[in-house]
């Protein structure tokens, strides 16, 4: 019985959501989408977008785009998959529009959503490194959530480890 009023409530707190979209269909353009805040949420780890700073979009061929919060989040999520039938796309931290992602650059030490750290940039800055060297870097686990990398990055700034 309390299983059932449980499964009740569940459903009950649920009508009237709005609902959030992990994918849109129908981008035949391939251009990165706008959304509003928190109508889409991130497919690798289904954080709601606030907006798009530090944010990400991938369109297959079929027209269907994926978004994702965190510059991170693409790169998982796109490990394994035919990166060259898939148009990727960053919003820049310096130009404050989507790039191709593969042009960006990227540079560890940000503060972003889900603390993997890569900013992405249209304009080369001091420290960033290219699109396969970023992904190559989330692979291997180097990025802010790894405690020993976000120490010696934040010592390099002179934080002295601290936020």
């Amino acid at each position: 019985m309390v299983r059932l009023l449980f499964f009740a409530l569940l459903l009950l707190s649920l009508v009237g959501c709005e609902k959030i979209e992990v994918y849109k269909s129908g981008n035949k353009s391939g251009e990165p989408l706008d959304f509003k805040p928190r109508e889409v949420q991130c497919v690798k780890c289904t954080m709601e977008l606030e907006g798009k700073v530090h944010s990400a979009q991938a369109v297959l061929p079929d027209g269907k785009t994926f978004f994702f919060d965190d510059p991170g989040c693409l790169a998982l999520w796109l490990k394994g998959k035919e990166r060259e039938k898939i148009r990727l796309w960053v919003y820049t931290n310096d130009t404050k529009h989507y790039i191709d992602a593969e042009k960006a650059w990227y540079r560890l030490g940000e503060k972003t959503p889900m603390n993997y750290g890569f900013g992405a940039y249209e304009k080369r800055v001091r420290g960033s490194v290219n699109f396969d060297t970023f992904l190559t870097m989330m692979y291997r686990g180097e990025n802010m959530t790894n405690p020993a990398i976000r120490r010696r990055i934040l010592e390099e700034r002179g934080s002295g480890g601290r936020d």
